[in-house]
């Protein structure tokens, strides 16, 4: 009887939420007063819903609805395993501290990264007592190429790190196929790229182990959250130790079994076989991200619709600006949009994108440009692969600006007027430019 009544409070909250999310009609776009953010979440009744039900099946923290998550996520990708963690920057730290456990890596070994990336692609190498060696990125896809992996392999390289950058797949066959000649372990960051394919493949399955962050202004999202992804059962079991303070697998379900010698007849549940963290993904998290995993590739869709109205406007600048250009056979997911200002161009970023912040459009830097760079890298003899000539343009000329799906066709537009007076007005004014034909 009690069990009857809760379905029914159930039914009847749930259909005040659909309520409310219907009576929320969006206001129409005002130009020039309201922002067009970079980034934000796209979410809706489902998402709410489907939390509102953990919160009232009482348990909350990591369990059914992650296991759920991890399935339907790994399941998307194409691994045989997904393991939900707390963060992306997490998923990071545990899939190279699997790789190390399990003996794919030892420390001391170099770990090749790409210089144009976010700090936790680097952080996680030096804080795990491995190397990083920094090599650049290609000029049109802003991703690790075979060439540039190349040049910063060493007698001591053992990993490879392959992000796949806003969203553009990197070139994988050339690179998979260095890696297995060179002996590297391939390791995917797909943070941002929830949905990319390479060669009708979601990126994520290609390498020994791959890694998503679930961030708010990600392609979809729980919050905050990520996850590792391999099909390899061995680095499947180390990852989910880790993950949960090094704790034994818990796959005997007799309790107090446990036996080695020291410990007799202990309970599994507090058997811990190695150092680890917590990073576990609650259910509330995860009942959000099965909800916009089915909603993933819509979304995504009007990312990419946004990127390519984005493309066909701007065309006329491509003298002046770069433009994302996906090759045939990758599908590009638009974290973000990204400008590139060219060498030589009559402006610089910073004065592209004051102008845009001044209309209220945000912009983004490319992360942290060159990380080498940055104050945090600076002091400790990072080894780069030559000079980074691409990394550096990045780091003083790449912005980014937004493409989410609560982008409409007025948002759009304004963006795009706003560049065509941008080009306009420095012709009048500051001898810019004058704007582009037709």
């Amino acid at each position: 009887m009690a069990a009857q009544q809760d379905r029914t409070d159930l039914a009847v909250l749930m259909a005040h939420i659909d309520e409310h999310y219907r009576a929320r009609r969006p206001q129409p776009f005002r130009r020039g007063e309201d922002i067009v953010h970079i980034g934000t979440a796209s979410y809706g009744a489902a998402e709410v819903g489907h939390v509102l039900k953990a919160l009232l099946a009482g348990w909350i923290s990591m369990g059914p609805e992650t296991i759920e998550f991890e399935r339907a996520f790994a399941a998307y990708v194409g691994t045989s395993a997904g393991i939900a963690v707390n963060s992306g920057s997490s998923a990071n730290l545990i899939a190279l501290a699997a790789l190390l456990e399990t003996g794919r890596l030892r420390r001391g070994q170099e770990v090749i990264a790409p210089g144009a990336t976010f700090s936790t692609v680097l952080s996680p190498i030096i804080q795990l007592g491995l190397r990083p060696v920094i090599v650049d990125v290609d000029p049109l896809s802003y991703n690790v190429s075979a060439e540039t992996v190349a040049s910063g392999i060493s007698g001591d390289t053992g990993a490879v790190i392959i992000v796949h950058t806003l969203g553009q797949p990197a070139d994988l066959d050339p690179l998979l196929a260095l890696a297995r000649t060179r002996g590297l372990v391939v390791l995917e960051d797909c943070c941002e790229a929830h949905g990319s394919r390479y060669q009708g493949r979601v990126v994520g399955s290609a390498g020994d182990i791959a890694t998503c962050s679930f961030y708010v202004a990600h392609n979809m999202t729980t919050g905050e959250g990520g996850m590792v992804l391999t099909s390899d059962p061995a680095l499947e079991t180390v990852a989910r130790s880790l993950r949960e303070f090094g704790r034994m697998r818990l796959d005997n379900p007799v309790r107090y079994s446990y036996n080695d010698g020291t410990l007799v007849n202990y309970d599994e549940r507090y058997v811990f076989e190695r150092l680890g963290y917590n990073m576990r993904m609650t259910d509330i998290a995860a009942s959000f991200g099965i909800e916009q995993l089915r909603k993933l590739d819509a979304m995504n869709a009007q990312r990419i619709a946004t990127s390519a109205y984005y493309s066909a406007r701007l065309a006329r600048y491509e003298e002046y600006l770069q433009l994302p250009t996906p090759p045939p056979g990758h599908v590009h997911s638009y974290y973000a949009y990204p400008v590139v200002v060219r060498r030589g161009a009559p402006f610089d970023r910073a004065r592209l994108a004051r102008f845009l912040e001044s209309r209220r459009i945000e912009t983004r830097a490319l992360f942290g440009g060159s990380l080498v760079d940055q104050p945090a890298y600076r002091g400790l003899g990072l080894r780069t692969a030559g000079d980074l000539p691409t990394t550096c343009h990045l780091r003083d000329a790449a912005m980014l600006i937004g493409c989410h799906p609560r982008i409409g066709e007025a948002e759009r537009e304004y963006v795009c007027d706003v560049f065509d007076e941008f080009f306009a007005s420095g012709s009048r004014s500051q001898s810019l430019i004058a704007a582009a034909p037709e």
